[in-house]
């Protein structure tokens, strides 16, 4: 009885990770809009990146045992994530309704939103996010009542599917190939976040992260790959000129973000060279290597802030 509380405490303390993760994705978005320069805290900016953060979370959860098939899906954490992350989309969408109406989101009659959403493609992207990740949530709550006959691979469809459809129809969407840069670099971006905090979230002992770790570690490159690659296209298209990085508020949160992933990646460098080594040997506490994914996840996370900034940035 007093190991099952003990494990219980455990793992209170590791989902308590997920304020200071959040907190620190809200800094990303008051640093961008200082980097700006002109106009307010955009709502939309702080809604998005809780959307696009709780969605990570998810189809992290929900691939976490194709790292390590010693792990099970957690069901009932993706059922709270999942609905979440409909409340978060849910927020989005009445933000970006207020924007377009011209009107603070306070003030945003039914009338306009409905509008919004049936009329306009924002809404209707919105509307197809929505379903998607209510159903997830139904899902995962009928999967936590039978786990023998459940499959996460649903789920990680059904949340590709909800991460990519906003990516896919911005600004990039006008470019040749523009759409499946922006989608692919959301992907990326939300499995190279999402699996490391599933690990932080859900990993309790020595062995669990000598078996993950390594195996993270080897996808994290590709991803990050990706990331840099996709995001640096995506960027300097919407740029008039090189000097537009120093002189556009869109140009200073870009480099903003590129100096966050210049630094995530040399800290990669560094944990693949010393801590990924050690845990793989077994020669890591469990305490370790959750300050140490905890430490990455808190630089991504505010990366995560500024690229939401970046997106509602014209």
């Amino acid at each position: 009885m007093t190991t099952g509380r003990r494990g219980s405490a455990a793992a209170l303390r590791q989902w308590r990770v997920l304020a200071p993760v959040v907190l620190a994705a809200l800094l990303g978005v008051v640093l961008a809009w200082i980097l700006r320069g002109s106009g307010g805290l955009a709502l939309v900016a702080i809604a998005r990146v809780l959307a696009d953060g709780v969605g990570a979370v998810v189809i992290g959860l929900a691939a976490l045992p194709r790292l390590n098939d010693r792990l099970a899906v957690g069901w009932r954490p993706l059922t709270v994530l999942a609905g979440l992350w409909f409340a978060a989309e849910f927020t989005v969408l009445v933000c970006e309704a207020a924007e377009v109406v011209g009107v603070p989101v306070t003030r945003l009659g039914v009338h306009d939103f409905i509008t919004f959403l049936g009329r306009l493609s924002g809404g209707q992207i919105g509307i197809a996010i929505l379903f998607c990740t209510g159903a997830i949530a139904c899902y995962s709550a009928l999967a936590f009542r039978g786990p023998d006959t459940a499959s996460a691979d649903l789920v990680l469809v059904f949340a590709a599917v909800a991460l990519s459809l906003r990516p896919i129809t911005g600004h990039m969407s006008q470019q040749m190939f523009g759409s499946v840069l922006a989608a692919v670099h959301a992907l990326a971006a939300a499995l190279w976040l999402g699996l490391l905090l599933a690990m932080v979230l859900v990993l309790r002992t020595r062995g669990e992260w000598a078996a993950t770790l390594p195996h993270y570690s080897k996808l994290a490159a590709p991803l990050v790959s990706v990331v840099a690659l996709t995001g640096l296209i995506n960027g300097l298209v919407r740029l008039d000129a090189i000097t537009s990085l120093v002189t556009s508020g869109y140009g200073r949160i870009l480099l903003a973000k590129l100096a966050i992933l210049c630094v995530l990646v040399a800290l990669g460098w560094w944990w693949r060279r010393s801590w990924v080594r050690q845990a793989a040997d077994h020669r890591v506490t469990a305490e370790v290597s959750l300050r140490n994914a905890a430490t990455e996840v808190l630089v991504m996370a505010v990366a995560f802030g500024l690229a939401a900034t970046l997106a509602v940035t014209a």
